[in-house]
């Protein structure tokens, strides 16, 4: 079974997500380095003069400063890789979910193969992602393709509407477009 969007040759272009990010009314982007979006999205993001990078030096830091710009109204979004995701667990169980706030994240999924399920990489990290954003009630979807990409905005604007966490799984790497 292939990913959705996988069937798409449309490669998923840092461009859009950039602009689905500003749709969504984000101007404010937590990060840390991250291998699998660094060209395509962070380097572009640290550019754009719509966007503040707000640099942390561990992803757990996200949520805390993500939750606080809650509290202003202000909207975000926290772009970290899977392995920073699984780092940052409680920080996420403690905030986004047990207090119910709309903090948004992109999980670059480095190493997943193009067109597979997430829960079915050969990776066991890619593997247990989805499963413990069920577990922790987590809305998400799946980013591959330019067309997956429109979802964005509408994932960000529900977030907000129902006070809910949701993550973005960026499983195609952005190209610099």
């Amino acid at each position: 079974m292939s990913a959705p969007g996988a069937e798409s040759s449309s490669p998923l272009r840092g461009s859009s997500v950039i602009g689905q990010i500003k749709k969504a009314g984000i101007r404010h982007v937590l990060s840390v380095p991250d291998l699998h979006t660094s060209a395509g999205l962070l380097r572009p993001i640290s550019q754009d003069p719509d966007l503040n990078l707000i640099r942390v030096c561990k992803e757990d830091e996200c949520f805390g400063i993500a939750a606080g710009l809650t509290y202003g109204n202000i909207r975000s979004m926290i772009l970290v890789q899977f392995t920073g995701f699984l780092y940052a667990i409680n920080a996420i169980r403690g905030i986004a979910c047990e207090q119910q706030l709309p903090i948004c994240f992109m999980i670059g999924m480095l190493g997943k193969e193009p067109g597979v399920r997430p829960t079915e990489s050969r990776k066991f990290g890619l593997r247990i992602v989805e499963p413990m954003l069920d577990t922790l009630g987590i809305r998400h979807a799946c980013i591959e393709t330019d067309e997956d990409a429109a979802q964005i905005s509408s994932l960000v604007d529900d977030a907000w509407r129902a006070s809910r966490p949701v993550a973005i799984l960026i499983g195609g790497r952005p190209e610099a477009k």
